[in-house]
């Protein structure tokens, strides 16, 4: 026993120092080169089908693939080890067979003999069976199972990447647990491709024994008689069981370790006994084996049936199929039964009552994708798009004034192929169809010739576009158009419609962050502001006014101050609204046109203000507000005018009075959306105005 457990602890040593391997190389090689005398022919051999049985039963035991992964390493180890004996057992065979059948050891001499009952054509007809089962039944089977599993597991592999992602983003498991399966996910697509080559060793070693069996023969036949002048029938029946034995001692362990590869690649991927999940699949349905036994039954009571076996097998199966019908019964009245009453004990987990946490909660922000678009969020396919999104989601956070929600992205089969959709509160808000393969080619406006591919429309700016292919990029830019990559196509659509939504995205939780954050630097204004002059609902409305119209709330100090300047004389969103756009008028006009010391404005005729004027002084009194065919002048005459500033490179700017301003404003918000309104007293006295146009001059 103590020697037993130096060669193992000498074995563990070896394999720990790195030189397990080459010494298996140098062993190998040794079988291969170097002749081997008849007794460690018999330990090899013994210890070849060892090391099958072994391989078999640990494959029988894993509960799943993983848990054997090293499994194509170890069966290429074992084929070369058996294909080694086989060139050191054909070298033996061959050299000493004249002398009998006991020349290549007592191993190769008992399946000779004994097995085969010393008749090598019995052994020779149970050789070829073994080889055809092997061969075209198990190792076919499997290699066709390895196949098709690969491929499977490669092509899941996306969908898997973005179900860990999604349920990252949900915040439903932890960076840890999202890296553990990731490696997961990697280490099973590696197995099953793994194995989809390990394999064809198997095939090829079944291909190499019918063959060196037959060489054998061959070989066996021709030294026996033209070197040692031995009779043909001495010759035959000598070489012939030497090659059956030695073909079947390498075939039967071919035929486990086959059987071995096709358990563990037929093995589904949950952690379950083998022996636990048959006995559960196939035997648990007694009316199964009671249909098996009425059949067996049957063939036992017709005349000239062997009545015995078939009766025999049918009182069994018919026992087993009772006795699972009575547990299954027991088991269906326990369950059946109402649990005892505890007072201080905790509800199971199946009773457990509906609560709150089963209700899940819309997600902010939503990006939804097609399944060919899920390389782009793949990054362990190179996808970029996660990052890009994550950098709009900075770059807006920092112009906006407040942290943007994360965008929680997964897969959706409804959608087509290469289709997206961004969700707002669960909520579309924008959708389009871009090709991953090719690049989208933007007309700014003015190009120098025309593309061929596939047209389409940017998705953020309604811009006209062509899908073309990456190689004509340079082509396209040299014509005065603009190229992005379909990852910057969906960010910028992202980023545009997170913008024109911004308002939306804020709420009294941002808004509570946004007043701790100044309450650091401004204390006292905080605590003086909310609750004591404004409730939190009303700061709240008032911000979100702010975003509507474009305008960030980075200073948050001086919408504060301004906030809690005005509110002992009104509460009313609007008028406090107007009254932080006065405040912040500077970075209203730097950030439509710049540092430019001059402002290009569009004004209303004076007597078209008048009638504006009457008609809000008309609406706020119950009347009807602007009369339909002058909204209609008014709004051509300003989209005519704005139309030449675009063309002119230069702002659109509509310069009212304070009390029109919101009017106007909500007016061409989303008829004219490149037009920006402003008050005269939002206009910084160091700006110089010029007019360049007047609309309503025929208005009156």
């Amino acid at each position: 026993m103590a020697q037993y457990g130096g060669v193992l602890h000498t074995t563990r040593m070896l394999l720990a120092s790195g030189l397990g391997a080459p010494i298996i190389v140098l062993i190998l090689l040794s079988m291969v080169v170097l002749p081997l005398p008849p007794f460690l022919l018999d330990i090899f051999f013994t210890f070849n089908i060892a090391l099958s049985l072994i391989i078999l039963l640990v494959t029988v035991y894993a509960l799943r693939p993983l848990d054997f992964a090293v499994f194509p390493t170890v069966l290429l180890i074992a084929t070369l080890l058996r294909l080694a004996l086989n060139v050191a057992s054909t070298r033996v065979v061959l050299l000493e067979g004249h002398t009998g059948t006991g020349a290549a050891g007592q191993v190769i001499e008992s399946f000779g003999e004994f097995v085969v009952g010393g008749n090598y054509a019995v052994g020779l007809v149970v050789f070829v069976i073994l080889v055809i089962i092997n061969f075209a039944v198990v190792t076919k089977g499997a290699g066709r199972i390895s196949e098709v599993s690969a491929r499977f597991t490669l092509d899941a592999m996306p969908g898997k990447q973005m179900a860990i992602d999604a349920d990252l983003n949900a915040g439903l498991i932890d960076a840890d647990t999202a890296r553990t399966r990731r490696d997961e996910i990697a280490r099973e697509a590696d197995f099953y491709g793994s194995m989809d080559g390990a394999s064809k060793f198997v095939r090829g070693d079944a291909v190499a024994g019918i063959l060196i069996t037959i060489i054998n023969i061959i070989g066996g036949l021709t030294i026996g008689v033209a070197q040692h002048g031995m009779p043909m029938a001495d010759a035959a029946q000598v070489y012939a069981l030497l090659t059956i034995g030695d073909g079947l001692v390498a075939q039967i362990p071919s035929l486990i370790l086959s059987t071995a590869a096709g358990i563990i690649i037929t093995r589904v991927s949950a952690s379950r006994d083998m022996g636990e999940m048959v006995v559960t699949q196939v035997f648990s349905n007694p009316r199964v084996l009671t249909v098996t036994a009425g059949v067996l039954l049957l063939l036992g009571l017709i005349p000239g049936m062997p009545n015995l076996p078939f009766l025999l097998l049918a009182s069994i199966i018919g026992g087993g199929a009772w006795w699972m019908y009575r547990k299954q019964q027991t088991k269906a009245a326990a369950e059946a039964a109402p649990p005892p009453v505890a007072p201080s004990a905790e509800p199971s987990a199946e009773m457990k009552e509906l609560s709150w946490d089963d209700v899940p909660l819309v997600d902010p922000i939503g990006l939804e994708v097609g399944y060919r678009l899920i390389p782009l969020v793949d990054k362990t396919q190179g996808g970029q798009l996660m990052a890009r999104i994550k950098g709009v989601r900075k770059k807006l956070s920092q112009e906006l004034g407040f942290l943007v929600p994360p965008v929680h992205i997964r897969d959706n089969l409804d959608l087509s192929p290469t289709a997206y959709r961004v969700t707002l509160l669960g909520v579309t808000i924008g959708e389009a169809d871009i090709h991953p393969e090719r690049e989208m080619a933007i007309n700014p406006g003015q190009v120098y010739g025309q593309l061929t591919g596939l047209k389409t429309t940017d998705p953020a700016f309604g811009l006209e576009a062509v899908w073309i292919e990456p190689g004509r990029r340079e082509e396209a830019q040299g014509l005065g158009y603009t190229v992005v990559d379909p990852n910057t196509v969906v960010a910028t659509h992202l980023s545009q419609l997170l913008q024109s939504h911004a308002h939306e995205l804020l709420g009294h939780e941002e808004v509570q962050h946004l007043l701790g954050q100044l309450a650091k630097g401004a204390p006292k204004l905080v605590e003086d502001l909310v609750p004591k002059l404004l409730p939190m609902s009303v700061v709240v409305k008032v911000l979100q006014n702010l975003l509507a119209e474009g305008i960030p709330i980075r200073d948050m100090r001086s919408i504060a101050e301004t906030l809690a300047e005005q509110a002992p004389r009104t509460q009313d969103a609007g008028i406090l609204t107007s009254t932080i756009r006065v405040a912040l008028g500077r970075m209203i006009v730097q950030k439509i046109n710049g540092l430019a010391s001059e402002l290009p404005v569009i004004t209303l005729a004076p007597e078209l203000e008048q009638i504006l004027l009457k008609s809000i002084r008309a609406s706020d009194e119950g009347g009807a507000g602007i009369e339909p065919g002058l909204a209609e002048r008014i709004h051509r005459g300003l989209a005519q005018s704005s139309q030449k500033q675009e063309m002119a490179g230069q702002p659109a700017v509509l310069l009212v009075s304070a009390p029109l301003r919101d009017l106007l404003a909500r007016f061409v918000r989303h008829t004219i959306p490149g037009m920006h309104v402003l008050a005269y007293n939002e206009v910084p006295d160091s700006k110089q105005l010029r007019i360049v146009a007047t609309v309503g001059n025929q208005a009156g």
